[in-house]
Order: structure tokens, then C-alpha cells, then sequence
């Protein structure tokens, strides 16, 4: 296998000895050229075409920012690392919006440096696959209508993770497989998707159903806002009287139109059995149903599945264990009362998960290092989302639905 060919770009030449001696073991790494400012960077990745570049934020005649910037537009198939001795999040806002896929604050072990190196490597190659043009010969296969994954974040108990986990699944998707991914919130009376991505939320699915009757993805467009990660989040109501705006068959032209535009779909829901989240669960491809280490979550989850049971939707759940520690039930007391596998578990780790909220920076992108996030990118092949055009089950009724849960 060929190595990852790597371009070191530091104004400071003593620092660029000092990466090359940190890489001399790696036998998977090769470093295939060194440029001293911003400009020699641009020129030096279009010359050699690295698949990684390690780029220093402090640089004389072009700073590392506009050099990523450039780099990313010419050459969108090269990873690249920003490099830098502050770890402030104003600097890794602007790295991630430059382009950058990840950012490591100096001083870093030969270990980290490796690490990160072979992680954006593999992560871009991911990317490239979806940036191979059309050509006759490839559409000649025939056209097929895009049918992005819908996943839905559901539990009936608060409080459980379920916001943060879609937020951070959402960035990890966009950042590691480099697709079109959409996060809608439809916590309508108190959905906080917006506030977890510092994103000012001018325009709300509420005032998006004011707009016509028919929805179409044009108008779709206008309401969705870009997140630094290339996700795209539709925000919940700014108020809880405006949730009366919204209704099902709303829901449900709205989940078509994005299902026909993204890669991926990230639904996250009320924490409640309402006409609007059935439409949700109904409609999409995998539920990740959130789970605590407490016997009242574990008792919402439990109803949770019975109730799928009945509207074969049983196939789609997949259970995601949150904030997962040494206290409370056991794992394997857990997943005996359920009778059901848990699919992925997330590490408690409050100190990080909490400064990532009040950052607005979700820890996938702020502390890509940290457990957590490890946890959470391992979600993406955790769910399965390869296989989920393999079989599409067929759902209950609407109107057995309805029978159901009318209150």
C-alpha cells in the first residue's frame, strides 16, 4: 500500500525538522515536501497534489486560514490539518470554515501527529468517492433517484442525550463521509439544535410552513442554514405556541423533499408519543433510540420497543447506550430486559459534553481526540446504514396509528 504522502507547511524551519523527526518511524507516512509561507503551500500542493497537508495558522505573506482556503477550493481531494499553538475556539471555527478537517494544537506527540494524519487521510478518502464527476459512461447506467437515510433520535424520557447525540452525529457524518447530510429539529416546543451549533436561527420550519401549501425543494433550501461542517439544520419554532403550525402531512412532504436531496437525514424528536413523531418513526430508515443507565429510561425504552413490535418497525431500532459509566444498570441487565442488543455506547463524559454546549462547538469538532467523539463517529458504521436499502419494511396504517396513540 502506497504511503500517505504528507506537505509540512510552517514558516518556522526548526519546527518543520522537528514534525519530520516525529513521522521518521511511521513506515505508512511519507513527507514529500516542506513550504515556508502560505503562498509556497498553495503552489507546493498543486505541484506534488499531498494527500495530506500540515498547516501551520501563523505564516508570513499568506496565514495558514487563507492558504486552507485556497488549497480547499483547487484541490478539494487533499485533507488538510491545521497546525497552531492556540487551541482557542474562535481559531478552530475559522480552520473548520476554511476548509480544515482537523485542527491540533502544538505541542502534539509523534502519536497524535500520526493519528490525526491516517484519520483525515481515510475520512478524505471517503470524501473523494463522492466527488468523481458524472460522465456518460457512468450515467448510462441508468439514472436513479437519490433516496438519502433517515435516521430519527427518539426516546419518551428527557434528558437522556438525545439533542446532543443528533447534533454531533449530524457533524460527524458531513465531516467524515463529506455527503450532503440535513439535521432537522422537531423538538417543536423546545428543540435546542440551533443553540448546540451556535447557529442564529432566523428562519424555523414554522416559518417554513407559512410559506405555501406545497413544499419543493427550492423552497426547502432557503430555510435550511450551513453549519461550519457542511451540515444543514432546519430549526425548531423560537417559541412553543408556534409548534401549532405545524402538522403531520407538513412533516411528511418535508422528510420526501430532503430524502431526495441528502445523503443523510438527521430527525431529532420530542421526547413524547405524538401524531408528528409517528410520522417520523413511520418514515424513517433507523431509530436511534437513546438509553440511560436508569430504571425509568430503561422503562421508556421497553415501551418504545413494544410499541414498534406492533407497528413492524422493530427491524429499524437500534439501541444507543448514552453516557455510559461504571454507575447504574449494567450493560447486560440492560439488554436482557430488553432482549435486544445494544448498538453503540457512548462514554459519559459530562466536563466535555457540557463545554461543547456552551460553546456552541459540538465535541466532534472541538475535542475530535476525546472519547466521546471517538464513540459517536463509530456510530455512523454502527447503524448500519449501508444495508438499509437491502429491505424497507412496510409500516402500519396511518390510521392505526392514529387509533393508537389519540389522546
Amino acid at each position: 500500500m502506497a504511503p500517505i504522502r504528507v506537505l509540512i507547511a510552517d514558516d518556522i524551519a526548526t519546527t518543520r525538522e522537528d514534525i519530520k523527526r516525529l513521522l521518521y518511524f511511521e513506515d505508512d507516512i511519507e513527507v514529500v515536501g516542506e513550504a515556508g509561507d502560505g503562498h509556497e503551500a498553495v503552489s507546493m500542493a498543486e505541484e506534488l497534489k499531498p494527500d495530506v497537508i500540515l498547516m501551520d495558522i501563523n505564516m508570513p505573506r499568506l496565514d495558514g486560514i487563507g492558504a486552507t482556503e485556497q488549497i480547499s477550493v483547487n484541490l478539494p481531494q487533499c485533507a488538510i490539518i491545521i497546525i497552531s499553538i492556540q487551541g482557542e475556539q474562535e481559531y478552530l471555527r475559522k480552520a473548520m470554515a476554511a476548509g480544515a478537517r482537523e485542527y491540533l494544537v502544538k505541542p502534539f506527540s509523534a502519536n497524535e501527529l500520526a493519528n490525526a494524519i491516517r484519520r483525515v487521510n481515510e475520512s478524505q478518502k471517503r470524501r473523494n468517492l463522492n466527488l468523481v464527476p458524472q460522465t456518460p459512461s457512468n450515467a448510462s447506467q441508468g439514472f436513479k433517484q437519490k433516496r438519502g437515510k433517515i435516521i430519527a433520535f427518539f426516546c419518551t424520557k428527557g434528558g437522556v442525550g438525545k439533542t446532543t447525540l443528533a447534533c454531533n452525529l449530524a457533524v460527524a457524518l458531513a465531516q467524515e463521509t463529506g455527503k450532503k447530510v440535513a439535521l432537522l429539529d422537531l423538538d417543536l416546543t423546545a428543540g435546542d439544535a440551533a443553540v448546540m451549533l451556535n447557529i442564529n436561527a432566523r428562519n424555523t420550519i414554522a416559518d417554513l410552513v407559512q410559506e405555501q401549501d406545497v413544499m419543493d425543494f427550492q423552497l426547502v433550501d432557503v430555510f435550511l442554514i450551513p453549519h461550519l461542517s457542511g451540515a444543514r439544520l432546519l430549526p425548531a419554532p423560537l417559541s412553543p405556541e408556534q409548534a401549532e403550525l405545524i402538522h403531520p402531512p407538513h412533516v411528511e412532504q418535508l422528510l420526501k423533499i430532503l430524502r431526495e436531496n441528502f445523503d443523510y437525514v438527521i430527525a431529532d424528536t420530542a421526547p413524547l408519543y405524538s401524531d408528528i413523531n409517528l410520522e417520523v418513526l413511520e418514515a424513517c430508515d433507523r431509530i436511534a433510540l437513546v438509553l440511560n443507565q436508569d430504571l425509568t429510561t430503561l422503562k421508556h425504552v421497553k415501551t418504545t420497543i413494544d410499541i414498534m413490535k406492533t407497528l413492524n418497525c422493530e427491524s429499524k431500532v437500534r439501541i444507543i447506550l448514552n453516557q455510559q459509566s461504571n454507575e447504574g444498570l449494567k450493560v447486560k441487565e440492560l439488554e436482557k430486559t430488553l432482549n435486544t442488543a445494544i448498538t453503540a455506547a457512548v462514554p459519559d463524559d459530562g466536563k466535555t459534553v457540557q463545554s461543547a454546549i456552551n460553546k456552541g462547538v459540538p465535541f466532534v469538532m472541538g475535542q475530535p481526540f476525546a472519547k466521546v467523539s471517538a464513540a459517536v463517529k463509530d456510530m455512523i458504521g454502527l447503524l448500519d446504514l449501508a444495508k438499509v436499502d437491502e429491505g424497507r419494511e412496510t409500516v402500519a396504517k396511518k390510521s392505526f396509528v392514529t387509533r393508537m396513540f389519540s389522546f
